[in-house]
């Protein structure tokens, strides 16, 4: 079997978008503020056809962008992806007239989109949400009540993916829909949060926002189907955003250990530094593996994409804490100070362990899975996960995290 790689065509355009956010996106995402929506980024991606490619293109594609503008201006990279979590449900489940009239403008990055699933009660337990749509008979849709929070891009969006409880279940998957807010509707209010990495995220208060059957994503009841046909394709996108940056970290570290003298000579003549580095360029490339190979399992329509996608996610994102804490330590003091590529990307790395499905909902997604593929392949009858021997049921969970 040959070894996987890029053909010819791909490398160059992954070179094309690594050029292009060192040369023309960063300066514009240096002049945001942290925390908060970089519109005139936003814009510029949208000027470069890049929003575009999201939605006309497939996951591996996906993965490349992330990954190659990852590698030289996480902001781009990352107010890429949110701009592709926010609107993916309109292009995917959206009504002719609300793709018409929404993705246009998020394409050509005039309008920010927002993904809200996750609330003050429900992360990681997404099943969990009470984000309350009440009836409203006399206007003939309902009332949204309630909070998200770590929302992708809140409050500033222009529209919101919003998932609201529509049916009697307390909680589950059942009885939930999903929604298009325009982000200036009457009775939404909100605010950015202060996080550790300088993402764009904040929390939705509804109180008493009207929605109707015009605003309905898809079928009502039917919401989690939405989220989790989003969260399949951009989780291992994130593992993509992970490989970048593990692969920036590893490429300031050999630059730094070949020049940096030390014990009368550099520091990649010590056996300790150069195994240390070839363990980080190791796991990098598994990692990247892993994520092209969930990536094309996705494009292909595979029926195992969930498992693959969770552990792409899961070893990208532990990948890369690991090899960015290696090169902060093999950098030494300089890399702890502020404005350092390194004090970034420390500060980076460690979300993406936690959104969009933390590390440990991953691990059980994929021991969910590998029990129901032991049980199919048993019996075709014993397709319940209690059957396998040794196996407890469990309620999985589908993992908001930061949306």
């Amino acid at each position: 079997m040959a070894a996987f790689s890029l053909d010819p065509e791909q490398s160059t355009w992954c070179a094309e978008l690594r050029a292009l956010a060192a040369e023309q996106l960063r300066p514009v995402a240096e002049k945001g503020e942290p925390g908060r929506v970089n519109r005139p980024l936003v814009a510029a991606l949208g000027a470069h056809g890049l929003i575009a490619r999201l939605f006309d293109s497939g996951a591996l594609d996906l993965c490349l962008m992330r990954e190659s503008l990852a590698r030289e201006c996480t902001e781009a990279e990352t107010a890429l992806a949110l701009q592709g979590l926010g609107a993916h449900p309109i292009a995917a489940f959206g009504t002719d007239a609300q793709r018409a009239r929404r993705l246009p403008e998020v394409v050509a990055g005039r309008a920010v989109a927002a993904f809200a699933l996750s609330e003050p009660g429900a992360g990681s337990d997404a099943a969990a949400l009470a984000l309350e749509a009440v009836p409203d008979p006399e206007a003939g849709g309902w009332r949204l009540y309630g909070e998200k929070r770590w929302i992708s891009n809140a409050p500033e969006a222009d529209v919101v993916t919003v998932f609201a409880r529509t049916g009697d279940e307390p909680r589950g998957a059942r009885g939930v829909t999903a929604f298009l807010v325009p982000g200036d509707r009457p009775g939404l209010g909100g605010e950015a949060l202060d996080m550790l990495a300088p993402h764009a995220l904040g929390s939705l208060v509804f109180d008493g926002v009207r929605v109707g059957p015009e605003d309905v994503l898809g079928e009502p009841g039917q919401g989690f189907r939405v989220a989790m046909h989003t969260l399949n394709l951009f989780r291992p996108s994130v593992g993509a955003f992970a490989v970048g940056m593990a692969q920036a970290a590893l490429d300031a570290t050999l630059a730094h250990t070949a020049a940096r003298r030390a014990f009368g000579g550099v520091l990649a003549d010590l056996q300790s530094v150069a195994h240390q580095v070839a363990e980080m360029a190791t796991r990098t490339e598994a990692a990247r593996l892993l994520v092209y190979a969930a990536a094309e399992a996705y494009d292909n329509g595979d029926p195992d994409v969930p498992r693959r996608a969770a552990m792409a996610k899961l070893l990208a994102t532990e990948t890369a804490q690991y090899v960015v804490d290696a090169a902060v330590q093999l950098h030494g003091a300089r890399a702890l100070q502020r404005g350092h590529l390194l004090e970034h990307l420390y500060r980076e790395v460690r979300a993406p362990r936690i959104y969009e499905g933390a590390t440990e909902v991953q691990r059980t997604i994929i021991a969910k899975e590998l029990y129901r593929a032991a049980s199919a392949e048993e019996s075709p009858a014993a397709r319940v996960p209690g059957s396998v021997p040794g196996f407890v049921p469990v309620s999985v969970p589908t993992g908001g995290g930061t949306s």
